[in-house]
């Protein structure tokens, strides 16, 4: 049995997120997901013609979820936490459930908790005790260490590694190659740069860049 999926953005994080819901499907005795295709308020005529040669539809703006087939569910293929959470609002007003998509090249601990909408892509490795919230994206090959919290709409970028006992509040966003030492917090919608290194506390809405971050 297949449950319909649609993919809320059909940029490049979006067709990214295609590949895993085609990854976990191959992986599976029997496909699990049946993709219909991308939602998109404002797509370009660029990435709609890459979403084409994926074979799979562009199938409207945001208002397709009003009719959409009994036991749609959705997956934001939204890159940025912020604009990711605004669409998350959006889709919950139809009442649209959020799938969660876990790459089969992945590694969760047995005892990791998450909410609904979870995107970790292949490499991505999480130890032990982790909680992440709704809609976190966990990119390729990044880590996240035992005894983490991540709040809702958070994104770990490829190859960031964020150590253990880290608090990352909501929408926050850890740049490509960042590291996030143990046991710190990053503060709601803040961002870390790429390649930067925390070694403290970052308040909220900042954005911290270099070795160490400031």
């Amino acid at each position: 049995m297949t449950v319909p999926l649609v993919i809320v953005g059909c940029g490049g994080h979006g067709r990214e997120v295609l590949t895993v819901a085609r990854a976990v499907n191959a992986a599976a005795l029997l496909p699990r997901w049946q993709v219909l295709g991308f939602v998109d308020d404002g797509p370009n005529e660029v990435n709609l013609k890459r979403v084409q040669q994926l074979d799979v539809p562009y199938l409207g703006g945001m208002s397709w979820f009003a009719e959409a087939p009994a036991d749609t569910h959705h997956v934001i293929g939204v890159g940025d936490p912020r604009i990711r959470r605004a669409v998350a609002e959006r889709v919950d007003r139809y009442g649209i459930p959020a799938a969660s998509l876990v790459h089969p090249d992945a590694t969760l601990g047995p005892d990791l908790r998450h909410g609904p909408g979870l995107v970790v892509f292949a490499g991505a490795r999480v130890t032990t005790n982790v909680t992440l919230g709704r809609h976190v994206h966990l990119n390729q090959n990044c880590t996240v260490g035992h005894d983490c919290e991540l709040a809702d709409h958070v994104s770990v970028n490829p190859l960031a590694a964020v150590s253990g006992e880290c608090r990352l509040a909501e929408g926050v966003l850890v740049g490509t190659t960042a590291a996030v030492l143990q046991g710190l917090r990053v503060g709601r919608d803040s961002t870390v740069g790429a390649g930067a290194c925390v070694v403290r506390d970052v308040p909220d809405s900042v954005v911290v860049k270099g070795v160490p971050a400031r």
